[in-house]
């Protein structure tokens, strides 16, 4: 077990003896003031206690003094995978509690009515902006057994939730909101009960790991799954776990340099391209398309005899960053075509550029079939890209012709082996991909139209 986690729950008595836990088995010892049922411990005695000390014992609780002034609203979203052991064992994260409450929950509710729920119970508990916000640090321990909520200062355990009964998890910003099905324990007087309405309970916490705590707890139900399989003998080839695909998924890389050639201003360039009054650049621009570093135009074709070409210092693939000054960047091409016609009585003309060559490379990693590579192909042109995909990852393009796949040229092959050589591929894929309107000026199936 992580020396850490061994370490923190020994600090809060809650385990009986560093020395003897295992790489497999966490022995977890309750306070005695607060008795839980054997099965659940998650009943509606706990709950109830939980609700009503929540606003009125301040033992535990405090004021934040300080807000940050800015939150994290435009985070990037980050993942956290742990290993099926860790999972086993338990994980720990630091939170601050902000409360709980109760909602009814009848029949089967979809994910959306889950979130609309979340959201309730962060309304009804997270104080508004600008008042203080009572809470209590605690520590979130997460495995595939349970969940528990333990007490730092006062060493004990708040919530113990088996994991079977959580029945949603939502991060909203730096909240995670925790919902667990209450268990109603069988009164003596079960022949006069009356059907009661069910509810759930609902722990609201704050962290600056919100997303890494909701994925870890969607984690252990992965893990938790599987261990059910494989200890009933069952053995489900067909299901692609998430976890798996998450490190297929952090596995892709960018081929090649793109992003520092725009980050780093020294590798810009600045050409000043001398000709005749009332002569063209002798250029043909396109866009840079979707998917590339910065929304500018590309040199696509050059005359052999115009300006541009002339001066020796341009190249096919280059994009435009400015011309005399005025910055091309996420003008349309209209426009950016209007800049370059406009400099026809000019003598000289300083275009700012950044040299990339028009061939892309890719390079995607995919260890099974059994892992979509994310997009589709028409005649050899990228059609359409999945969102968060593997090949998007890897920096495939929409819009790209396919010329090579692992050094064997795609160009004259038909459409059907092309299909069928990318969905059969497996291991390192890689690729080489150009902009469709730069391959067909280059290989005369468009007649260049320079300005």
């Amino acid at each position: 077990m992580n020396g850490g986690l061994v370490q923190r729950l020994a600090q809060l008595n809650l385990i009986r003896d560093p020395a003897t836990v295992g790489t497999k088995t966490l022995v977890i010892t309750r306070p005695r003031q607060h008795p839980v049922h054997p099965d659940d411990g998650d009943t509606d005695q706990e709950t109830d206690r939980l609700l009503g000390q929540q606003r009125s014992d301040d033992t535990g609780f405090y004021d934040e003094k300080e807000k940050e002034a800015n939150k994290k609203k435009g985070r990037s979203k980050e993942v956290m995978i742990h290993e099926p052991a860790v999972l086993i064992e338990g994980v720990l994260f630091r939170a601050r509690y902000l409360g709980s409450t109760q909602l009814v929950s009848e029949g089967q509710p979809t994910k959306t009515t889950r979130m609309m729920q979340a959201e309730e119970a962060v309304s009804r508990i997270k104080a508004p902006d600008g008042e203080s916000q009572p809470s209590t640090e605690v520590d979130l321990f997460i495995s595939t057994e349970k969940i528990m909520v333990l007490n730092t200062d006062l060493k004990e355990i708040m919530m113990d939730h088996a994991l079977r009964t959580i029945s949603y998890i939502a991060d909203i910003g730096d909240l995670v909101v925790l919902m667990a099905r209450r268990r109603v324990l069988p009164t003596d007087d079960s022949g006069n009960s009356i059907q009661k309405t069910p509810k759930m309970i609902c722990h609201v916490f704050e962290s600056d790991e919100a997303q890494f705590i909701a994925q870890s707890i969607g984690q252990a139900f992965q893990v938790a799954y599987l261990e059910f399989l494989k200890a009933n003998g069952i053995e489900d080839h067909s299901f692609v776990k998430e976890m798996d695909y998450q490190e297929v998924l952090n596995s892709q890389e960018i081929f090649g340099d793109e992003l520092q050639m725009f980050a780093k201003k020294e590798l810009q360039k600045e050409v000043v391209v001398p000709k005749m009054k009332s002569e063209i650049l002798g250029v043909v621009v396109v866009e840079s398309g979707w998917g590339s570093m910065v929304p500018t135009v590309v040199i696509a074709n050059l005359s052999p005899t115009g300006a541009a070409a002339k001066c020796g210092q341009l190249n096919i693939g280059d994009q435009i960053i400015a011309i005399n000054g005025v910055s091309l960047v996420g003008l349309p091409l209209s426009t950016c075509q209007n800049y370059i016609k406009n400099t026809k009585y000019n003598t000289a003309v300083k275009l700012t550029v950044v040299p990339c060559p028009p061939v892309v490379e890719v390079k995607i990693r995919r260890p099974d079939t059994k892992y979509q590579l994310g997009f589709s192909v028409q005649n050899g042109v990228i059609c359409s890209l999945l969102r968060g995909g593997i090949a998007e990852r890897g920096g495939v393009r929409v819009g790209h012709r396919i010329i090579d796949i692992n050094s064997q040229s795609v160009v004259a092959v038909p459409h059907e082996k092309i299909v069928n050589l990318l969905a059969t591929s497996v291991g390192e894929i890689r690729m080489k991909t150009m902009p469709t309107s730069i391959f067909r000026l280059l290989t005369g199936q468009e007649t260049p139209q320079y300005i």
